[in-house]
């Protein structure tokens, strides 16, 4: 034994110094690598524009804690609800100056900067779902054409990662049911983005609010409804205590998504596996995103309904009227040619991607109403 571990110990002390060279070597050559993080920690300031308590802020803090827990200390994300540092209308100015470093909200928000903006996520109607919409984003040209806006039209030091498909929203919630059109006509009503216009166009009063401001407008009177976004936000923001009447579907935002911004100077001078980590973390947390909303969604509905609220389906008239309104203000806006190449580019994928999707998949509607509709 102590002759073959004698003649074993050279060949052994030889792989050993071999390995300590290699060691040594990969060590400097990390060293000398700019882009493999070795140093301390690199914290960011990340504010949402919504409520602390809002299930969108709790979105947003799935994304931070996939971040934090995959970057394994090299990178925090501290997680800020709206208002923290500043309000949610001025997240993405606040983004794009440094007094934060990212935020998460909806494209919708930066609507008075360019009209543009609403049309990656709360543009008109085309049929499409807002899967639909981020696969344009993707394989599309929507991704370009939202870099476009961001740093060459509007010059922000912004990059944006638009993700997380938000289901059909409901028209809203009112004190009296909407019957039709008219209804519409002359009340005050809460919305954002590009709907706005498509509202005006109704006859409708708009008032743009953000989400934390909507139920206290309602109950002082100063607007007679509102919509924001889904069942569970709109139960916990109080919808169901200050109006009785929630009109689901409508067409004023068919396909919206959320927004994940970072100051593009802090986002470019992470280290490139950093950077990666957080573009997967944008498309892990888009589908937990929609998985999440699905169950908590549903069930809030049902507690919505055993509160005393009357659910009711938004009257075709309603629909048709608004496909109508968003004509003209597609036709309108149009006038700038940035919004057409955006809009033209959508009806391109919608025609192709909704075409393929209405030819190609079954009616899940037959099989949903064999099984649950019987006698």
């Amino acid at each position: 034994m102590t002759k073959t571990t004698d003649a074993a110990t050279p060949s052994r002390r030889k792989f050993l110094k071999g390995g300590a060279i290699a060691a040594g070597t990969a060590v400097a050559g990390t060293v000398a690598m700019p882009n493999v993080s070795r140093a301390q920690t690199v914290k960011m300031k990340f504010q949402s524009t919504w409520p602390s308590k809002d299930i969108f802020h709790e979105y947003a803090a799935d994304f931070s804690k996939k971040v934090n827990d995959m970057a394994g200390g090299r990178l925090e994300l501290e997680l800020l609800a709206a208002g923290a540092v500043v309000p949610a209308f001025q997240l993405i100015d606040a983004v794009s100056t440094g007094v934060l470093d990212g935020g998460h909200g909806v494209s919708a928000y930066w609507f008075g900067k360019n009209k543009a903006f609403s049309l990656f996520g709360t543009g008109p109607a085309l049929g499409m779902n807002a899967d639909q919409m981020l696969g344009w984003m993707r394989f599309g040209g929507g991704r370009e054409l939202y870099d476009e806006l961001i740093n060459n039209v509007l010059k922000l030091n912004v990059v944006g990662f638009p993700y997380g498909p938000m289901g059909c929203q409901p028209l809203g919630w009112f004190k009296k049911e909407i019957t039709g059109p008219d209804d519409l006509k002359n009340i005050k009503y809460r919305t954002v983005g590009l709907s706005a216009d498509m509202f005006k166009g109704l006859g409708t009063n708009v008032t743009i609010l953000p989400g934390g401001e909507i139920v206290p407008a309602i109950d002082k009177g100063l607007i007679d409804g509102a919509e924001f976004n889904n069942p569970s936000s709109d139960k916990l923001l109080g919808f169901p205590d200050v109006a009785k009447f929630m009109m689901v579907q409508s067409f004023h935002q068919p396909n919206e998504c959320f927004e994940i911004l970072f100051n593009k100077g802090k986002f470019d001078a992470l280290p490139k596996e950093l950077q990666a980590l957080i573009r997967g973390a944008v498309e892990a947390s888009s589908s937990e995103l929609s998985w999440k909303a699905m169950d908590r969604y549903s069930k809030d509905l049902e507690a919505i309904k055993a509160a005393g609220v009357k659910v009711v389906k938004t009257p075709d008239s309603v629909l048709k009227a608004q496909l109508v309104s968003w004509d003209k203000v597609v036709e309108t806006q149009s006038a700038d040619p940035f919004f057409k190449k955006i809009v033209d580019s959508q009806k391109a994928w919608a025609k192709r991607i909704v075409g393929f999707d209405q030819e190609y998949t079954v009616n899940p509607k037959i099989a949903f109403d064999h099984i649950f509709k019987k006698a």
